[in-house]
């Protein structure tokens, strides 16, 4: 398939629609949708916000798991111009509370019970905290009961209500959306302060998540697996439109459950992978695996060490994808091509997409550092044009154009980014830089050793020493002994850790989106 000359998700839906009108674009559960019957219900829930009063540039919220009227009315309001907010499933009320408030949500679509949630109970909690949220006029819940809750509305009187707004109206409101509006808003997930309100705009979407698509070999009849919640980039940004810029198919899971995965992939003959290192163990893990054909599986994006992107691969995704970005950067900025040897593919996060420029600078000096090594990486061309109503978060991340990702890596002679961790997370001991991604690397290569985290703690000698967090594979056995001479054979003295600790992974700190705290870790050797 050729790149889509749209520049815009409306205009962008219409045309990959056209191409293969009966070709399924969504699954969820016994529901299916071609294009053309998606882009319907999405004109459908178009329609609906505009009766609802939603005009260019308002905010609509989306608070539910992986359901398919997730994904219609998120592109329901990019095609009328409006911003769709994805809000975390795992949030607090204080958080929830604080992203509606900060994004001015005018219009909130919830999903009243998620799990062990009830998010009408979260809801009235937030409204508590930020003064009612005057901005939040309409809450539209996704039941099929017709009795929600007062002042609420079901989504089928929700559409219902899209009847009075006229076909002129929707193109009209369709023609207006530009290339560089803003299609939605995401928010990233802090260890220690509130999170970050990320901006995309539309020809971000379609330009950046082609080549992440092409870097997979992505075809029309691909079909991907998604768990990965919504509310993350990594699904409604990356996965959703590489998928669709290529005319592929999505077959959604309501939350992650590894034996429910391993059905969905091998009866819906899935070919993209999609997820994070932990689902990949659990996947592998599970006693259902070696009862269950994958073999359907070809290829998809993943992050993780080289045995994590391993795992992948063993699953059945030999042409698994590692690679590297941020929320701010359209997902990936560096993709590991599909055609690439395997072990290329696992120890590089690839070459920088088309679009992009990426360079590695002296965190010190902010000179461009030579082949090889390590820096900051700082990127321009996809990239969010700044914070959400945070002028100075964004003057210190951006200098004459470049994003500072705050990442730290270096480039090998042939061009490929090897990722070594955040740049705080630097430890110096003994008045020495070490890079916590260097050390757990050489960690995680050990047979017995699942998971490995490498911090600073405070120490008399050093002012910080290294300490390493360490999760045993099921049924292994091993001790700090082993591990200091399994690190001596490849590391300078100075970068051997001088604490371990052993833990389950359910003691490790996680935020609410399960993302690793790592300034907790040091807590661990109290």
């Amino acid at each position: 398939m050729n790149k889509p000359h749209s520049r815009t998700v409306p205009t962008l839906l219409v045309e990959i629609t056209s191409r293969g009108p009966e070709k399924l674009i969504l699954t969820d559960g016994p529901r299916s949708w071609s294009y053309s019957a998606f882009t319907r219900e999405v004109e459908r829930a178009a329609r609906a916000l505009l009766a609802s009063g939603i005009a260019h540039g308002d905010r609509i919220g989306l608070l539910a798991g992986n359901r398919a009227e997730w994904l219609i009315v998120d592109f329901a309001a990019m095609s009328i111009g409006a911003i769709a907010v994805g809000l975390n499933t795992w949030a607090s009320a204080r958080e929830l509370a604080y992203q509606l408030a900060h994004a001015q949500v005018k219009l909130l679509i919830l999903e009243p019970k998620f799990r062990e949630r009830d998010f009408i109970a979260l809801l009235n909690e937030a409204r508590q905290l930020a003064e009612e949220l005057p901005r939040l006029t309409t809450v539209v819940e996704l039941t099929d009961s017709e009795q929600p809750e007062p002042e609420h509305l079901s989504y089928a009187k929700f559409l219902q209500g899209g009847s009075v707004a006229t076909s002129t109206e929707l193109v009209a409101a369709s023609s207006r959306v530009k290339s560089d509006d803003i299609a939605c808003l995401l928010y990233t997930s802090g260890s220690t302060a509130l999170p970050k309100g990320v901006p995309l705009l539309h020809r971000g979407l379609i330009d950046n998540m082609w080549e992440i698509g092409e870097r997979q070999h992505l075809v029309a009849g691909d079909r991907l697996w998604l768990a990965v919640s919504l509310f993350w980039s990594l699904a409604c940004v990356n996965a959703v439109f590489a998928l669709v810029t290529h005319g592929g198919s999505i077959v959604l899971q309501h939350h992650f459950d590894a034996g429910e995965a391993l059905r969905l992939i091998e009866t819906e003959r899935c070919t993209v992978f999609y997820g994070t290192p932990n689902m990949a163990l659990a996947l592998a893990e599970h006693p259902d695996r070696t009862t269950r054909d994958l073999s359907s599986l070809r290829t998809g994006v993943t992050i993780g060490t080289p045995a994590q992107v391993q795992r992948v691969a063993e699953l059945g995704a030999t042409r698994i994808c590692n690679v590297y970005g941020l929320t701010e950067t359209y997902g990936n900025s560096t993709v590991a091509d599909a055609d690439l040897p395997l072990a290329r593919r696992t120890e590089t996060v690839g070459q920088v997409l088309r679009g992009n420029e990426l360079r590695i600078l002296n965190p010190e000096t902010g000179a461009e550092q030579a082949v090889g090594s390590n820096g900051e990486i700082v990127i321009r061309g996809n990239v969010t044009p700044g914070y959400w109503q945070d002028s100075a978060r964004t003057a210190e991340a951006f200098a004459e154009g470049w994003f500072h990702t705050g990442d730290l890596g270096f480039m090998d002679a042939e061009g490929y980014l090897h990722y070594r961790g955040r740049l705080k997370e630097m430890v110096k001991t003994g008045g020495i830089n070490v890079a916590p991604a260097e050390v757990e690397e050489i960690l995680s290569a050990h047979p017995a050793v699942e998971l490995a985290f490498v911090t600073g703690i405070p120490d008399p000698r050093l002012d910080e020493a290294l300490a390493a967090v360490i999760v045993a594979r099921t049924g292994q056995a091993i001790d700090e002994a082993v591990l200091r001479t399994h690190c001596k054979a490849v590391l300078a003295a100075y970068k051997i850790p001088r604490q371990f600790k052993f833990i389950e992974a359910s003691a490790l700190p996680l935020t609410t989106t399960g993302k690793l705290q790592r300034n907790r870790l040091p807590e661990l050797f109290s």
